[in-house]
């Protein structure tokens, strides 16, 4: 084959590739894209490297106040691992600042963590902004005010992580009626002290980390 057949067989291969890649692009561009989000089925903390998080936007043709609890986005991602909260709505958790934007999260302890180190997951915002803290009702599901919740530290009972976490519950007879199944025992929010949730971040994060 001579150079300049050679040169031909490119330039109609090129031109090839051309054609099938706009053809590609013209049935991506008449797909419709109604379909909801889905996370994957197998979730994993990942513990991205650290970096500032944009909080979701309130959505005032929601119907709900500016710091009511809200339903979790399907796409949403935990603010501090990487996770799909929507995914674990017995574990999930929410935070909620006074511009009425929103982070959730895979469950209480990565809500503590937030707390614990503001600056470091939202740049946006500072942590006495946050006005409203949910956690998810271990027991009977919905949405409670974290603190006002019941926390069993210590039980059998392993989190979306795969370690110890913090369930949460609305009274103390729900809380002791999970403890006699999973052992452990109640805390109160502010007895969720720095070195407490230190503890439960090793648990839960170090082993993810690189």
């Amino acid at each position: 084959m001579t150079s300049r057949e050679r040169r031909l067989v490119l330039i109609n291969a090129a031109a090839v590739c051309a054609v099938a890649a706009g053809t590609l692009f013209w049935q991506h561009a008449q797909r419709p894209h109604t379909t909801a989000f889905e996370p994957p089925g197998e979730d994993m903390c990942i513990v991205p490297p650290t970096r500032a998080s944009a909080a979701h936007a309130y959505d005032p043709a929601s119907g709900l106040g500016l710091h009511d609890a809200r339903p979790i986005p399907a796409d949403a991602r935990c603010a501090v691992c990487g996770m799909y909260p929507s995914r674990f709505p017995r574990w999930a958790a929410q935070l909620i600042f006074d511009d009425g934007r929103a982070h959730f999260f895979d469950s209480p302890v990565d809500l503590f963590l937030l707390l614990a180190e503001p600056a470091r997951f939202d740049a946006q915002h500072r942590g006495e902004q946050a006005v409203a803290l949910y956690v998810s009702d271990s027991r009977g599901g919905g949405w409670l005010d974290a603190r006002r919740a019941v926390f069993v530290i210590g039980s059998r009972t392993r989190g979306p992580m795969r370690g110890p976490d913090l369930p949460a519950f609305a009274d103390a007879a729900s809380a002791e009626a999970f403890i006699a199944e999973q052992g452990g025992r109640a805390i109160g929010f502010d007895d969720i002290t720095p070195t407490l949730l230190s503890t439960l971040r090793d648990q839960n994060h170090a082993r993810h980390t690189h």
